[in-house]
């Protein structure tokens, strides 16, 4: 089980990647497209990733406008994919 800072931390930083590849979660949520379980099950398999003070330097590289592609070391790269393709824009 994680320790809530380690919760924070990966939670932290699945927000900003979903910003950085111009992904709206709450948008996501409230259309259907992302259930609650599956934002909650997302969250929890970024805390299994082994390295995420890579995920930190890349999002300082890319920040926002990461021009909708998702790292290939991201363990979310395919829910991801899926949400930038259903994305209206």
């Amino acid at each position: 089980m994680s320790s809530q800072p380690n919760l924070k931390r990966h939670a932290f930083l699945f927000d900003s990647m979903a910003q950085s590849v111009g992904v709206d979660l709450e948008n996501s949520v409230l259309d259907g497209t992302l259930e609650m379980t599956e934002l909650a099950e997302a969250v929890l398999a970024c805390t299994g990733c082994s390295d995420p003070d890579r995920c930190d330097h890349w999002l300082d590289r890319n920040g926002a406008g990461a021009q909708k592609h998702t790292p290939d070391f991201c363990r979310n790269r395919a829910l991801f994919e899926t949400l930038i393709k259903n994305d209206p824009i």
